[in-house]
């Protein structure tokens, strides 16, 4: 089941055409990624599923009905381009932006608490938002994002700005709330990020899809079908890149009828920054 479906949107700004004619499916409970290079229209896209624009043609839908106002309340997004009050005080910012999102002031507080303390940051709560580094403004922008429990997440680069100790507690918690049900788009340009986290992505390039689906079905889709066998005989160990089938017999049964001794066998499927990097060149 799709919790957002995108239906042959367009956004046009004067001549520049940002969308076009986009059509895309996310399914309910997952990663999934939202990747293009810059300019593509990705930006575009996610500001229309939160309506800071309208689309000029096409419709979104939210849990299967056109998406309203009221909607994206139950939305969380963190923009790349991180917004925080800076003369705020840390607390008094996090509680506005909470209760910005339709949380109760008791609620807001109870929730926010858990998660300073989960953070170590709940020492920061009375001082203002210009005292903080930024590695520690992004973990405010994300709490805030994610602290009313939103059915859908929209993390717009994440993992910008920081070191790669809070990087891997961010991504952490990105699998935690995985795992709690939530529905994460995540939009990178960090391919490592996609292949260790998501479930699905769409490509988007020159403001059209190129390809959306499985990681892995993406990733086997342009590969060259070939495999890397490692294997023990009687001259020592060997690495051979093979291809999967030969004479109709795989490749693996081939090996074992001469007897020698298989140490591993794996399918060799290309990186997605490779993958990245073939389709927007190719669309140039």
């Amino acid at each position: 089941m799709a919790i957002i479906e995108i239906k042959n949107v367009t956004k046009t700004f004067g001549e520049k055409v940002a969308l076009d004619n986009v059509s895309l499916d996310i399914p309910k409970g997952g990663i999934f990624g939202l990747l293009g290079p810059n300019g593509a229209g990705k930006t575009t896209l996610i500001r229309i599923i939160n309506r800071i624009t309208i689309p000029t043609a096409g419709e979104v839908y939210f849990q299967g009905r056109k998406i309203t106002q009221s909607d994206v309340e139950k939305i969380g997004y963190m923009p790349e381009e991180r917004g925080l009050y800076r003369k705020m005080k840390v607390g008094d910012q996090a509680m506005y932006l909470a209760q910005l999102k339709g949380m109760s002031s008791a609620d807001a507080q109870r929730e926010l608490k858990k998660w300073f303390v989960r953070f170590e940051i709940q020492g920061w709560w009375d001082k203002k938002v210009e005292e903080l580094s930024k590695g520690m403004a992004q973990k405010l922008q994300f709490i805030t994002t994610v602290v009313h429990k939103p059915k859908l997440m929209i993390l717009d680069e994440p993992f910008s700005g920081f070191d790669p100790v809070n990087a891997d507690i961010i991504r952490k918690e990105i699998l935690r709330l995985k795992d709690e049900g939530a529905t994460i788009i995540l939009s990178t340009h960090n391919m490592e990020s996609v292949e260790e986290l998501c479930d699905n992505i769409a490509l988007i390039n020159q403001s059209k899809l190129v390809i959306t689906g499985g990681v892995d079905e993406i990733r086997r889709k342009y590969g060259n079908n070939n495999i890397e066998l490692v294997y023990t005989d009687a001259d020592g160990r060997h690495t051979e890149i093979l291809p999967r089938e030969t004479d109709g017999t795989t490749t693996l049964e081939a090996y074992i009828a001469k007897g020698v001794t298989i140490n591993s066998y794996k399918e060799l499927m290309p990186r997605m920054n490779d993958i990245f990097i073939k389709l927007v060149t190719e669309g140039k």
